[in-house]
């Protein structure tokens, strides 16, 4: 049998190019990998757009999600047979009624609400940027300034009621999991990653010290790494 399908999530205030560093790494070991755009509309509606995704996969696929993306592989891959590992980088791993908001906020430190820049849409409702003033420090003070200034730039909105939509029967009560973060993650406190991955029954989770809620970016090689040990895993 081949080697897994990767297919990376990308969350909110972030974008495909996340990945690019994780992408170089996996297809120079001859991984196959797709990074999906998130459409960030909906919890339920972005998971069924993961679910068509993988519907259109042969083989055995391994999901990895940052942020709110382990929100939607979380709910988007429950119930697909061919999905045998689910990665989480810095992201959400929800049990059912959970939403990305109260996760968040089961514990203390995280910051996003001051940083983040409303904008009012013609249907009513609310997209969420971070400002980029503040973006470097909250999301990825790990990261150069310039580099972050850039991600900045490019980061898609996240509409506000996706955050607070609640999940489904999530994926890892099936499928094996792992989970890597950052410890300085103002976004998702590590305590919030911790419980998250001791509930899922993480094979391994990765504590980076230092590390800011974007740890993946810097730290490509280890994400890849812990990617590579699913996959060895599963096979």
């Amino acid at each position: 049998m081949g080697e897994p399908t990767i297919v990376l999530v990308h969350g909110a205030f972030a974008e495909s190019a996340g990945w690019n560093g994780v992408i170089a790494d996996l297809l120079g070991d001859g991984f196959r990998v797709i990074a999906v755009a998130n459409p960030l509309r909906g919890l339920a509606s972005d998971s069924d757009y993961l679910r068509a995704v993988l519907a259109g996969i042969d083989g055995e696929i391994i999901c990895v999600g940052h942020s709110y993306g382990g929100c939607v592989i979380s709910n988007g891959a429950t119930g697909n047979a061919a999905v045998r590992a689910l990665v989480f980088v810095g992201g959400f791993a929800p049990d059912a009624g959970e939403s990305a908001t109260k996760l968040a906020g089961r514990y203390e430190g995280g910051t996003l609400g001051e940083t983040l820049l409303p904008v009012k849409l013609p249907d009513g409702n609310t997209d969420l940027y971070i400002r980029q003033d503040l973006y470097h420090v909250q999301f990825a003070a790990d990261s150069p300034a310039a580099e972050a200034a850039i991600m900045a730039v490019g980061q898609r909105p996240i509409v506000e009621s996706a955050l607070n939509e609640a999940s489904g029967d999530p994926a890892w009560r099936t499928v094996p999991s792992w989970f890597l973060f950052g410890t300085e993650d103002k976004n998702i406190p590590a305590e919030v990653h911790r419980f998250m991955a001791q509930r899922a029954g993480s094979r391994r989770t990765v504590e980076l010290p230092g590390g800011s809620h974007s740890v993946g970016i810097p730290e490509a090689s280890t994400v890849a790494g812990l990617i590579r040990e699913a996959a060895s895993a599963i096979g």
